[in-house]
């Protein structure tokens, strides 16, 4: 199949495929005659995976590491568990991050009038130097 069907089968968009090729997390498929890309099933396969390990937020340099463990059938789990763990740890400091975000805004804008006068907490916190 081309790039416009390979797209439409995986859900991703042509572009995203060329990038996925460009950064080396799929590889170059063949071409036809006429240069098109050629891709297969296995293509469709990688493309999911790599579709799947995005949508859990990990990093391009961790689906790469997890390609190469996918296709290494001599891999231990132990290695792409710790992996996952270390993805883990990541995301639990951005949770931690958003938290902290959200309860400073709330607490801003609990404070905040939202009336016709231009005082607003808000903007003096982000007018006011560190």
């Amino acid at each position: 199949m081309n790039i416009s069907q390979a797209a439409t089968a995986s859900g991703l968009s042509p572009r995203m495929i060329r990038h996925y090729e460009k950064i080396g997390l799929l590889p170059a498929p063949p071409r036809s005659d006429g240069g098109y890309r050629q891709y297969g099933d296995s293509d469709l396969h990688t493309l999911g995976f790599i579709q799947r390990a995005r949508r859990l937020g990990f990093s391009m340099e961790q689906i790469a590491r997890l390609l190469q463990l996918w296709q290494d059938r001599s891999r231990s789990s132990a290695e792409v568990k710790a992996l996952a763990g270390e993805h883990l740890k990541e995301l639990e400091a951005r949770i931690a991050d958003l938290q902290a975000m959200h309860a400073s805004l709330a607490q801003l804008a609990d404070c905040c009038q939202g009336d016709h006068r231009p005082d607003c907490p808000i903007i003096n916190s982000l007018a006011s130097p560190c």
